[in-house]
């Protein structure tokens, strides 16, 4: 499968239906702390948004409502994947996309087959506290090596100024949350990141 090389992530609905309608062609929901009903309402009204706009919806973690819900993609970290029922998903017909931030985890993603595999933090984050150092642009070429036909998603302290050098590396697609989601003008910042992934689309 191919990734669009714009990855946007977001926390609410509201974000997809600003930011959608830009030309944004992927978007994962990534939700924390949320109760089952609105979640629920969160990924139903992501979905029609998505469905509307032609844009691939990724929902983060939630597997099972996902199933329920009719989606179509599911991203899940290490812990999360560890709690899934892979032959669930899969029975399910849900693509899935991984976390990896070390070696170990990349064996236990490349094990489990996914859709595409995601390597983070490249560069300093301010989205949460990572255990991990920065894994900096060779990383990034060693794990293309490694997935070979298997889509690499680059994440963590990216921004237009260092896309060339993410996909120089070996990424395949290149997430974004802060960059965007904290900027003084999102619509803005979403058309730059458009307009500058476009060689790679």
């Amino acid at each position: 499968m191919r990734l669009d090389p714009f990855y946007l992530i977001v926390d609410s609905a509201a974000w997809i239906e600003r930011l959608a309608p830009l030309g944004v062609r992927l978007v994962q929901l990534r939700i924390k702390d949320l109760d089952e009903a609105r979640l629920r309402a969160e990924i139903r009204s992501a979905k029609v948004l998505c469905a509307r706009h032609r844009c691939q919806l990724i929902i983060n973690d939630y597997w099972r409502l996902a199933i329920e819900e009719g989606c179509d993609f599911i991203h899940l970290g290490q812990e999360d994947m560890q709690a899934a029922d892979l032959s669930r998903i899969k029975a399910a017909g849900l693509r899935l996309g991984l976390s990896t931030h070390d070696h170990f985890e990349l064996e236990t993603a490349l094990a489990a087959r996914p859709d595409y595999i995601a390597l983070g933090p490249v560069y300093p984050t301010v989205l949460k506290q990572m255990k991990w150092a920065p894994q900096g642009l060779e990383r990034i070429g060693e794990w293309k090596r490694r997935v070979a036909t298997t889509p690499l998603v680059a994440i963590g302290g990216l921004n237009p100024a260092r896309l060339e050098s993410v996909f120089a590396a070996g990424a395949d697609s290149a997430a974004v949350v802060t960059d965007i989601t904290l900027n003084a003008d999102p619509e803005a910042r979403t058309r730059e990141w458009i307009e500058k992934t476009k060689r790679w689309r």
